[in-house]
């Protein structure tokens, strides 16, 4: 039986790099924002649909992001629409790479994981985290990113302190080795909790 831990947490918290940490420990990681991105890439299983509904999102036959933010800015049903066309391709993308996974746990590498009810389908939780002013001056850190952009972004997430208190592990980003040691200790658990 495959374990399906859930891996999120808000901008700014460090959940790619630690993603990376799981797959050093020679866990599968599946990542929602790659998968998006193929679905939208040249050939993408999401191009086609997307086209259909949006013709004006497609650029080079793959689906071009800023032209559906510009849609999406302009039509408040639009992203309900673009969801129904995207998250059915994004839940046969993951449940793909889990049924090829050899492994007795499977990383599912999700940001939005609570704010799409994707938290059910997780056999256990960890959110990564670090405190507001850190998280704060590591998004402002990033190349265009302003104050404004920043505050719009949270109010799209679940709150921090609601992500850890729903989750089952919380990994504290604040430094490499202790992001490391707490990857290996859930890890650890997790085993051991399959095993008992």
């Amino acid at each position: 039986m495959t374990h399906l831990l859930g891996l999120t947490g808000s901008i700014g918290m460090g959940k790619s790099t630690t993603a990376k940490m799981f797959a050093e420990e020679g866990l599968p990681v599946w990542d929602a924002d790659a998968a998006v991105y193929r679905l939208y890439s040249r050939g993408g299983a999401a191009v086609e649909p997307i086209r259909a509904a949006f013709p004006d999102a497609i650029s080079d036959d793959a689906v071009s992001r800023d032209r559906l933010k510009q849609i999406i800015a302009a039509d408040s049903g639009a992203l309900s629409r673009i969801e129904a066309i995207v998250h059915p391709l994004v839940a046969a993308d993951r449940a793909d790479f889990v049924a090829g996974a050899d492994s007795d746990i499977v990383v599912l590498d999700v940001p939005l994981l609570f704010e799409t009810g994707g938290d059910a389908a997780m056999d256990s939780i960890a959110t990564v985290s670090v405190p507001a002013d850190i998280q704060r001056d590591r998004v402002l850190a990033r190349p265009g990113m302003t104050e404004e952009m920043f505050r719009r972004i949270l109010a799209r997430q679940v709150p921090d302190a609601e992500k850890r208190a729903r989750s089952d592990f919380v990994i504290d980003t604040l430094t490499m080795d202790g992001a490391r040691a707490a990857v290996r200790r859930i890890v650890r658990t997790i085993r051991e909790r399959m095993n008992a």
